[in-house]
């Protein structure tokens, strides 16, 4: 009750000594994080009052919040902006997976960490994001002002506070890109990546003045108005951890900075958010209430002092940017270790184009994907022919190394942790080097560089290989052993591959190569000619191919929406022939699946699978084989529930999977399937596709986890009485 009392005594002193000259309204807002959505009841109120505000400042929430307001945003507007977006994935610099690289949707998503590394020392990441789609989303929303430089000559003049990382100095903020100014001021440590600018590095403003009352004082403001989110200090019994411990040492600095400051204030508002925190952006609608409760106790304080501003500049009502912008011309600024090709390509933006300012966001979505940029700006200046130039200013990433881990547990290949290294700019522009090592019960690598030309042809090379053993039915036995109906196969394939590739638009991949493969396929359970060991094949290959590729689902793991399709061709020309009966041959296989949702919840996977060699071939070995469940099968290998690996085999194939899952959540998962299947050496002679059809099924639960999807599964068929567990753990690789 005590600070109304005096906001009322203060109102009184200035309506008497301002009665010649109009007193100067300035407002200030902290920082605090998601708390500082509260900041929109109180300036919905000031709007109602219809209150001029003559100078708004702010710090890190305060300031993107304040920053909004001051070129022409209402509090509605503003409010409506945070219902809308979706802040955990804007923090975190997700992106949609049709923004990423082919390159990236076939070989990424397998790690859990990421490790920079620089002049061969292995690092820590400077936070959680480099905050790129905050950025994006900052130059749309202040499109209005891009023009402007000078924060004073914003419809309400304007400054913010960012702190210099190393000497912990405030920065005053009120020239320059105002996009930017926000951007660093928000600058979280740990959460965001700091912000260079003007040969300084600067994170959030807070650190260094959370409250800046003073500075607003100084800009011959006779009447400030401070809106505070900051919490309290913990009492010793609340501070169990080093986090915790750590936290309250910087908050002690910030707050007995707050505290000074405070005593500047003229009329101090402080909304009830003691119980949520800065990262509690999933509570907005809660944060926002408690605010508009808080704006609606100083209804009358604004109403009083809008009745004493004789003299009101128009609030020109300013309208979201959905304008179309015809392109003429690009500009890249700062591009020096990629051609301008690879950014165009990537970028997808060509002159003639016309784009709104959101489809001009996700295009640079498939630009920052490559992780070769710390920031991207662009702006928009028309021209004389009412066309628009689009500058792109670049700053490129100096991390071209990283080191990234991952874990993965399945019946097939058992315990594997992968060591995966990647390099850009390995010998030329534009590559990419990545080599897996996969350590564990079978130790594996692939090896991958590729040079990503944007628009133009891309090529690269593959190496890889891979090895496991288990108990199969592999249909190649000798004719002398008809008893036996399992071997433990122990099988190998080293293959390398030099290829060009042809992407468009992120979704198809056309490509041909020349493939050299070695394959060597044996068994200790039977014995011929008192060897130890039987060899089915032991060979090397020389093999032409060509593929087409599309992927447009939306996640790799459990998609909701979109299409998969690999169709591929490869010629077997010729062979080392182990066996001295080798003829060339070739065979064609094909993938077709797609998802679709159902109110949110239910989705329908269908995946159909196909193969057939053309011309017949004397060795089974290249047979294709169905059964088991792994997803890291390779050349004629394919999973079957029902089935145990490799049971069924012929010389073609055709197969469906229906894979109906419920999501209990975003995470969790029960599902279905039902897969059917026939195989014969010619599944296309006749039309009866449904006779002797094998069939099997599976229940099961999947859990998205940080490290993977865990699944355990149970899988039958009718066509015989087994019956299996199955279960993995982390992405597949």
């Amino acid at each position: 009750m005590k600070k109304y009392i005096i906001a009322f005594f203060l109102l009184f002193t200035i309506v008497f000594h301002s009665q010649e000259k109009q007193p100067k309204i300035g407002l200030v807002l902290s920082g605090g994080g998601a708390k500082g959505f509260a900041y929109v009841g109180i300036l919905k109120e000031i709007d109602k009052a219809g209150l001029q505000l003559d100078y708004i400042g702010g710090t890190s929430m305060g300031a993107i919040v304040g920053g909004l307001y001051a070129i022409g945003y209402s509090g509605e507007q503003i409010e409506k902006i945070i219902l809308e977006t979706d802040f955990i994935p804007l923090l975190q610099d997700k992106l949609p997976r049709k923004a990423e690289p082919f390159f990236e949707k076939e070989f990424g998503e397998r790690t859990i960490l990421t490790l920079p590394i620089s002049e061969g020392n292995i690092g820590l990441p400077r936070a959680v994001s480099k905050g790129q789609n905050i950025l994006n989303l900052l130059i749309e929303l202040l499109s209005s002002v891009e023009g402007i430089s000078d924060f004073r000559k914003l419809p309400i003049p304007f400054f913010c506070i960012a702190t210099d990382v190393e000497n912990g100095n405030q920065i005053l903020l009120e020239k320059g890109s105002l996009p930017l100014a926000l951007r660093a001021s928000g600058s979280f440590p740990t959460l965001l990546n700091p912000v260079a600018l003007d040969d300084k590095l600067l994170v959030d403003g807070g650190l260094a003045n959370n409250f800046p009352i003073s500075i607003m004082k100084a800009k011959g403001i006779d009447l400030v108005i401070g809106v505070d989110v900051e919490g309290k200090l913990n009492k010793k019994d609340k501070l169990n951890s080093a986090v915790d411990i750590l936290s309250q040492l910087v908050n002690y600095q910030m707050y007995n900075k707050t505290d000074q400051e405070k005593k500047n204030i003229d009329i101090y508002i402080h909304p009830d958010t003691y119980g949520f925190g800065v990262v509690d952006f999933d509570k907005k609608e809660e944060i926002l209430e408690k605010g508009t409760i808080e704006g609606a106790k100083f209804s009358d304080v604004f109403k009083k002092l809008a009745a004493n501003q004789k003299n009101k500049k128009e609030r020109k009502k300013l309208f979201f940017d959905d304008k179309k912008y015809l392109i003429s011309e690009i500009d890249l600024n700062g591009s020096y270790s990629y051609t301008r090709a690879f950014v165009l390509g990537k970028i997808n933006i060509k002159e003639g184009d016309t784009l709104s300012r959101k489809e001009i966001t996700q295009k640079i979505y498939q630009l920052s994907s490559t992780k070769n940029y710390d920031r991207i700006e662009y702006s928009l200046h028309q021209k004389k022919d009412s066309t628009y130039k689009i500058n792109f200013l670049l700053k490129e990433s100096l991390e071209n190394a990283n080191l990234k881990l991952g874990f993965h547990f399945d019946n097939l290949y058992k315990t594997g942790v992968l060591a995966n290294y990647n390099q850009k700019h390995l010998l030329i522009n534009n590559d990419m080097f990545s080599l897996d090592l996969i350590l564990g019960d079978n130790l594996r690598y692939n090896l991958n560089y590729f040079v990503d030309n944007g628009f133009y042809t891309s090529y690269g090379l593959t190496s890889r290989y891979n090895h496991f053993s288990t108990n199969s039915r592999f249909n190649i036995l000798p004719e002398e052993y008809p008893n036996i109906s399992r071997i433990n196969l122990k099988y190998t394939d080293i293959t390398n591959q030099f290829f060009l590739q042809t992407t468009f638009n992120r979704k198809f991949a056309i490509g041909l190569g020349l493939e050299h493969k070695y394959l060597k396929a044996t068994t200790e359970t039977i014995s011929i000619s008192n060897e130890e060991e039987t060899i089915f094949d032991n060979s090397n290959y020389l093999n032409s191919y060509g593929y087409i590729k599309l992927d447009t689902y939306d996640k790799k793991y459990f998609p909701t929406k979109g299409y998969f399709a690999d169709f591929n061709f490869k010629w077997y020309m010729s062979s080392s022939d182990y066996n001295d009966n080798f003829i060339s041959f070739a065979q064609a296989k094909g993938t077709f699946g797609f998802a679709k949702s159902y109110k949110d919840k239910l989705t329908l996977k269908v995946t159909n699978e196909a193969g057939f060699t053309l011309r017949e071939v004397n060795s089974d070995f290249f047979d294709f084989y169905l059964g088991g469940y792994n997803k890291n099968f390779i050349n004629n290998f394919y999973s079957f529930y029902g089935y145990e690996m490799a049971d069924l085999s012929n010389d073609s194939f055709i197969k469906t999977e229906l894979n109906l899952s419920y999501a209990f959540n975003s995470n969790s998962y029960v599902s279905f399937i039902a897969n059917y299947a026939k195989l014969d050496d010619n599944v296309f002679r006749n039309l009866k596709l449904f006779n002797e059809l094998k069939s099997g099924y599976a229940v099961g639960y999947s859990y998205n986890s940080f490290f993977g999807p865990i699944e355990l599964k149970y899988s039958w068929s009718p066509d015989n009485r087994e019956r299996y567990w199955l279960f993995n753990f982390g992405f597949w690789f």
